[in-house]
């Protein structure tokens, strides 16, 4: 087993790694230029703003809002549980607004979801070997079952512009990780690692359909003049790099660019009305946009550009939610790599104590760790 520090401080040449670009983070690792791991993120009970802001504010980089945890170890079935139903409530209050135009939620499936969770924390709980791997591989199929019922109701979503389709793209990705971590207990790493592979593919490819809804045939608007200050450029540029890194500034510029024309007023209300008329419901239907006998409003064109910024902190929570997804895969191929258990890796803990222990505590190995 390769040495670990186990720690609450970040190293400063981690840190400085981290602000002139020679270190980058993908979701809770931090890796080098060639991709060896010189650290794991992994939170400890909530982590405090002060804890996030540091990192951030020194490497210029967000952690931003996600379902997920940063690391593996952190979303055990009881958290994986706590955000099913944060996710089921989502939808209970959408459903509201969707009875208004006759459409309705199916959340049957999600009850499905909860007794499978039932059931996998109860499997490791159980005393035999063989009960426990009995019980914990029925658990897998149900969320078999769901990743298939949750692909097929985010595609039917995604297809017609929904507002719903996010909640169940964030459940695809929880059946997933239920799954897996059922792999893990079990210390079937290889199969858990295929698994976060097959489910990145699938995962991604609905994300960046998803994004492709939210930034519309006109993501200049994201750029309008009255949103100064409340977004830039940059936070657009780091959407597009999610996709292709060789991105700059100026060649999402270029991509972008043919938004702009002559802003004469008849112009511009046209230009408006078109990019409206294209924006999915995620964007329009859940705010409850003022609306009149001749459509939306000159009040609730007003609401939908103040409405951009949440729109695209979306896009970045979805960003953020697959790197930390793909960061799980590297997490399970360092354990085995590691030769430690499953168990032993979820017990790692800084020497040094902390009040309240709640923030971030960093894994570090002895020398940069390759897994390919």
């Amino acid at each position: 087993m390769s040495p670990l520090t186990v720690t609450f401080d970040i190293p400063a040449k981690i840190l400085m790694g981290l602000a002139d670009g020679s270190l980058v983070r993908n979701g809770g690792v931090i890796q080098n230029a060639s991709g060896q791991v010189v650290m794991w993120l992994r939170e400890v009970g909530t982590p405090s703003v002060s804890s996030v802001g540091a990192m951030s504010s020194v490497s210029s980089i967000m952690l931003s809002a996600s379902a997920l945890s940063l690391g593996v170890s952190a979303i055990g079935f009881a958290v994986i549980l706590k955000r099913l139903k944060e996710l089921e409530g989502r939808l209970e209050k959408v459903q509201e607004y969707l009875e208004k135009i006759d459409k309705k939620i199916d959340l049957s499936f999600y009850a499905n979801f909860r007794a499978a969770l039932d059931l996998a924390m109860n499997s490791f709980t159980m005393s035999k070997g063989e009960n426990r791997r009995s019980s914990a591989l029925s658990a897998i199929n149900r969320f078999l079952e769901a990743e298939h019922i949750y692909a097929d109701l985010t595609d039917k979503e995604l297809a017609i512009n929904s507002q719903i389709s996010d909640e169940y793209l964030l459940t695809l990705c929880l059946a997933y990780i239920a799954e897996a971590r059922c792999y893990m207990e079990l210390e079937e790493f290889d199969t858990a690692i295929r698994r976060f592979q097959e489910g990145k593919e699938r995962i991604n490819t609905r994300i960046e359909k998803y994004i492709g809804l939210l930034l519309t045939s006109k993501p200049l608007m994201y750029l309008h003049p009255e949103l100064k200050g409340k977004t830039d450029l940059s936070r657009l540029t780091r959407i597009y790099q999610w996709k292709d890194p060789l991105l700059t500034e100026s060649s999402v510029f270029e991509l972008i660019r043919d938004g702009l024309a002559p802003q004469h007023d008849m112009w511009w209300s046209a230009q408006i009305n078109e990019w409206i008329d294209s924006l999915p419901a995620s964007i329009v239907e859940r705010k409850n946009i003022k609306t009149g006998i001749w459509g939306i409003t000159e009040e609730g064109r007003e609401e939908i550009i103040q409405n951009l910024p949440e729109t695209l902190t979306e896009m970045e929570s979805m960003i953020e939610t697959s790197r930390r997804f793909t960061a799980y895969e590297i997490e399970v191929r360092a354990i085995s790599k590691l030769g430690i258990s499953f168990s032993e890796w979820l017990q790692l803990q800084p020497s040094e104590s902390k009040e309240g222990e709640k923030g971030l505590m960093y894994i570090i190995p002895k020398e940069p760790l390759s897994l390919s």
